[in-house]
């Protein structure tokens, strides 16, 4: 007797879940294969990441006139440091020669100013874009100078370009800060 009620229950489960099994398949097949509309989470994540990357790679490309202008003060106040220097050590004075297009340092040998030719520093660069430049010093003159002396006469140089502006600042001492 309990031989015969477990086969009957294990029958009657069989049963039970056949028909479960079944008829969802049956209401599968009518229905047709599952479409889901719209995107997963991860797919939006992937096209943020991707939109992400493509804005920062762009925001680097087009250069930004006002840090571009700062870039090349400070490069130029950089410079002008090495120059001096470059004069002390030489024992012969290093000129700042500017245009709107470029600029260049020149040495006094052998009665004439010369540019660098064995110094890749001092060599001419030119300007990322036409600049202009405006040079205030106490004595007047207009043009930057290094020479022997452990002092120069300190300055102004204003760096301009679309409406931007730079100034680098020289104490006379070696020291040039970018204003």
């Amino acid at each position: 007797f309990f031989f015969s009620s477990r086969r009957r229950h294990t029958r009657y489960w069989r049963d039970w879940s056949s028909d479960v099994c079944s008829s969802d398949l049956t209401l599968r097949a009518r229905r047709g294969p599952r479409v889901e509309g719209g995107f997963t989470l991860l797919e939006m994540l992937v096209a943020l990441v991707i939109a992400a990357v493509l804005a920062g790679t762009l925001m680097l490309a087009v250069p930004d006139r006002s840090r571009s202008l700062r870039y090349e003060a400070d490069r130029l106040a950089r410079l002008m440091a090495v120059a001096r220097e470059e004069a002390l050590l030489r024992g012969a004075p290093v000129r700042l020669e500017t245009d709107a297009d470029r600029f260049r340092f020149l040495v006094w040998i052998d009665r004439g100013w010369r540019p660098f030719l064995d110094d890749p520093a001092l060599r001419e660069r030119d300007w990322l874009a036409p600049t202009r430049l405006t040079l205030e010093r106490p004595d007047g003159q207009r043009v930057i100078e290094f020479g022997r002396e452990q002092v120069d006469v300190p300055f102004r140089l204003r760096l301009a370009r679309d409406g931007v502006e730079a100034v680098i600042t020289a104490d006379g001492l070696g020291s040039f800060r970018l204003d």
